[in-house]
């Protein structure tokens, strides 16, 4: 099953400023934002994410609704799963992103 699941943005990377860390449910990811060029989201945000990708700017409203959706389905480990293998955001990841 293809799983679009929410995270709040909390970092950009410096570097590479089209990459963020994401927060899933207490689980941290690297997340590329080069789909929302047109209108990119910062920290704070809310986006809705595939396989690694944000593909939309979504509401805190609308995040908590798309995880109780996932649960009702019996879906929101698997999508947990999905979060797990994007890239790392842990502090000994050399490619963490870099405060502001």
């Amino acid at each position: 099953m293809c799983l679009a699941i929410p995270g709040l943005i909390v970092d950009l990377d410096v570097r590479l400023p089209r990459i963020a860390v994401v927060e899933v449910s207490g689980v941290r990811r690297r997340v590329d934002l080069g789909l929302l060029a047109d209108d990119m989201p910062g920290p704070g945000d809310w986006v809705l994410i595939h396989v690694g990708f944000a593909m939309s700017r979504i509401s805190a409203a609308e995040a908590d609704e798309q995880m109780r959706l996932l649960r009702m389905l019996g879906e929101d480990e698997s999508a947990m799963d999905e979060v797990r293998g994007y890239g790392s955001a842990q502090a000994d990841d050399p490619g963490e992103a870099q405060p502001r």
